[in-house]
């Protein structure tokens, strides 16, 4: 059985903590369920922590790449957090810009993130 990732909400912003190895059948169902939710919560933002995330393929950086693109058309952003080095060397290694995907260290600063980036939304 493929083990699904929960999200969370957190106000107007999903929270997804992946604290599983990721398989692909589990990226594929995380994209659909973040999908799904984003439209049915409104969701302005979207908070993926890889904190426990220890190793990445070229399968799952391309599938945060998809996921972000898919929750920016659903009028949703996305911010990584928690990307440990080894990850992020790998990812570069790999070729993988994770295009259109802001990061940020640690949870925290994501949110703040999302924040800053409503707020300036709101002003325009």
């Amino acid at each position: 059985m493929t083990e699904r990732v929960p999200v969370l909400r957190i106000g107007d912003v999903l929270l997804v903590s992946i604290q599983v190895d990721l398989e692909d059948q589990t990226v594929l169902n995380l994209q659909e369920d973040l999908a799904e939710q984003i439209v049915t919560r409104a969701a302005r933002g979207v908070v993926i922590d890889i904190t426990a995330v220890e190793i990445v393929d070229s399968f799952v950086g391309r599938m945060l790449a998809t996921i972000a693109s898919i929750s920016r058309l659903l009028d949703a952003e996305t911010v990584v957090v928690g990307m440990r080095p080894a990850v992020a060397i790998t990812l570069v290694e790999l070729g993988l810009s994770l295009g259109g995907v802001r990061t940020a260290l640690d949870l925290e600063k994501g949110l703040a993130l999302l924040r800053r980036s409503a707020a300036d939304a709101d002003r325009r």
